[in-house]
């Protein structure tokens, strides 16, 4: 499984990248394999602000919707358009291709909250 030790994790299956003040989020590889063949990723919450934990949006699955959770408060400026179209690229490259927003967070101290890789690890028994 891939978990890579740069990112940070959320208990909820996000993952985080943190780039200045701009924090680019997706769902872990662990999230993509349990939930099957991803065809639909909704987000309407572009330019709004959301408090941490807040739903921004949902994936859609063969079988299954997920609500999907903001590991970090602040204002959603980018949806990742590719998916719309191309959905599977949650399966096929969850970290890369994959992310699904951009968030301008707000408090830099909630980054303290999120999980390290191997932390992440340990709440996945991987």
């Amino acid at each position: 499984m891939n978990i890579p030790a740069n990112l940070k994790y959320t208990k909820d299956h996000e993952w985080v990248s943190v780039e200045g003040d701009i924090a680019i989020v997706g769902i872990t590889d662990f999230a993509q394999k349990e939930l099957g063949d991803i065809v639909y990723v909704e987000v309407e919450t572009l330019d709004q602000t959301l408090s941490k934990d807040e739903v921004f949006g949902t994936v859609e699955a063969v079988k299954t919707v997920s609500d999907l959770f903001l590991p970090l408060s602040g204002e959603i400026i980018e949806f990742n358009d590719s998916l719309e179209s191309d959905p599977e690229k949650v399966n096929t490259d969850p970290y890369g291709d994959g992310w699904m927003v951009k968030v301008k967070f707000t408090d830099a101290s909630e980054i303290e909250t999120l999980l390290s890789s191997e932390d992440y690890k340990a709440l996945i028994g991987a």
